[in-house]
């Protein structure tokens, strides 16, 4: 179980850090994401700031992921994925995100491989956090 552990704790912190040059670097994919969650909101503050605050909190909980407190770790990836799959499912984000090419141009879609990303991160979160409070009860009994 161990070894389950570790593997979901590692993919958990590769998908949020290999996310964040998009979200700190101001990527089309971000700018379209948060953008339109800012027009949709009525938050144009969201818009510009909104992925560097996701951003924080991903690299956050991929940093404790792998402390003693791994379990704040997991309680963050699971808020954060669930505010994404809720922004995926009911707002104009929809599921499949535009794929934009070098010049940041719309070149297709990426057929949902994100929202995929983000429910398979909040499963792994999920389960990391049901093993951790199962692990408690144990030691309590």
């Amino acid at each position: 179980m161990k070894y389950l552990k570790t593997g979901l704790c590692i993919f958990i912190a590769f998908v949020f850090i290999q996310s964040l040059f998009f979200k700190f670097s101001g990527s089309p994919e971000t700018e379209f994401i948060f953008g339109t969650l800012g027009e949709w909101s009525g938050l144009a503050w969201f818009g510009k700031y909104g992925a560097y605050m996701v951003g924080i909190v991903e690299l956050i909980a991929s940093i404790l992921l792998f402390t003693r407190f791994h379990a704040l770790g997991a309680f963050l990836a699971v808020g954060t994925m669930t505010g994404a799959i809720f922004f995926h499912l009911f707002t104009p984000i929809g599921v499949a995100q535009p794929a934009f090419n070098e010049a940041g141009e719309v070149v297709g879609n990426d057929g949902g491989t994100l929202f995929v990303m983000a429910c398979l991160v909040w499963l792994s979160a999920a389960f990391l956090l049901y093993q951790t409070r199962k692990g408690d009860r144990e030691e309590v009994d």
